[in-house]
């Protein structure tokens, strides 16, 4: 964020393998029990952390600020890989850094000092502040429609309506799915909505989306079922108020960075079908995190297009490709069951996201003249 629009990060990360490294960049150390930063400060502005993991877990790793607000994060690092991470600090004061072996529990947390003077927000009119403005309106967007289409999920899932519920799920979804790394700025938000029932914790009381899909389509509907609704409705509500909060803005710099994430969590879990398990409407999110990635590229695109208009080129053709593909897997206005995609259909879905996520992946350095 910028400065006095900084209040409310984003957590939208950069992330690409076998990353060029200048003197500047902080390197990261992660192994299975340890997180050495070579630095514990920094100045206000663009950090670039330069993330290796020595461990034999795949890792994650974050820039939290004050309350856990994710200002940064890079996730599936895997054993021997080195991923970038460029963060947006523009405010003085201690963050911490977090790396998650094993993608779960808090991480192994450090702080880290940022000093120097605030920055001031991009000027208005500039291609920064449209970048932001632009992008700010897309995520408003978005909001409006999940609390719409949740709205009538929640509506049949009370009513005990279960067929039209099932068709309704993976419509409020997308919503949700092109926008998800902002709920995940926001501490616990993205698991209270988002949480798969493999990475429910111990004492953990599982709710959200995908509790109600194991309700209406592997173990029929609980007694608890209308309140873990209620709490969906209650949840995207409280998204849709930090969002609209009005100091909260998009930092093109993290904006850039968030269009590589949403491809990032479809190569992870929706190619394995791992996201939906229960109603195999993956498909529907796949198709989402790319439309919420497409959106990103394109509130930075003037600026991308600067700054290096062939990488432009290139992502827009990738993008172009992918979709073709996708569209095999679409009857009418609904996609197929992801179960009845083969595995040599997945693999060919998996070439061209992991294709498009080469190239998507390098914006957010040439954003930040990386």
């Amino acid at each position: 964020m910028l400065a006095v629009v900084a209040a409310v990060p984003l957590a939208l990360s950069g992330c690409t393998e076998k990353s060029e490294s200048s003197a500047s960049d902080i390197k990261v150390t992660a192994t299975d029990s340890a997180c050495d930063v070579a630095t514990d400060s920094a100045e206000t502005g663009n950090s670039t952390f330069q993330v290796t993991n020595n461990g034999t877990k795949v890792t994650e790793f974050y820039v939290y600020a004050e309350g856990d607000r994710v200002m940064g994060e890079v996730e599936n690092i895997g054993p021997g890989l080195t991923r970038q991470l460029i963060v947006s600090l523009p405010d003085p004061g201690t963050y911490q850094t977090a790396c998650k072996p094993g993608m779960v529990g808090d991480g192994i947390r450090k702080d880290f000092k940022v000093t120097g003077e605030a920055q001031s927000a991009p000027e208005e009119g500039s291609q920064l502040a449209e970048a932001s403005a632009g992008y700010k309106r897309y995520v408003l967007s978005q909001i409006v429609a999940l609390q719409d289409t949740t709205g009538v999920f929640v509506a049949a899932v009370k009513a005990g309506d279960i067929e039209a519920a099932k068709a309704q799920f993976p419509i409020a979804r997308t919503y949700y799915e092109r926008i998800e790394p902002v709920a995940e700025s926001f501490g616990d938000l993205d698991p209270l909505l988002d949480l798969r029932e493999p990475d429910v914790e111990p004492g953990q009381r599982w709710t959200g989306f995908h509790r109600l899909e194991k309700d209406l389509w592997a173990q029929g509907l609980q007694p608890d079922t209308n309140e873990i609704a209620d709490l969906l409705t209650r949840d995207v509500q409280d998204l849709a108020d930090e969002v609209n909060a009005p100091d909260f803005e998009f930092d093109p710099i993290q904006t850039a960075g968030g269009a590589s994430e949403l491809l990032e969590e479809v190569a992870r879990t929706k190619i394995t079908g791992e996201e939906d398990f229960f109603s195999h409407t993956d498909l529907w999110d796949f198709k989402a995190n790319v439309e919420g990635s497409q959106a990103a590229v394109s509130a930075v695109r003037p600026i991308l297009d600067e700054k290096n208009p062939e990488l432009g080129t290139k992502i827009d053709e990738r993008f172009a490709d992918l979709e073709v593909e996708l569209e095999k897997y679409r009857n009418g206005d609904v996609f197929v069951s992801y179960d009845t995609v083969t595995e040599p259909q997945r693999q060919e879905l998996s070439k061209k996201i992991d294709a498009l996520l080469a190239e998507v992946s390098q914006v957010q350095g040439a954003i930040a003249g990386k």
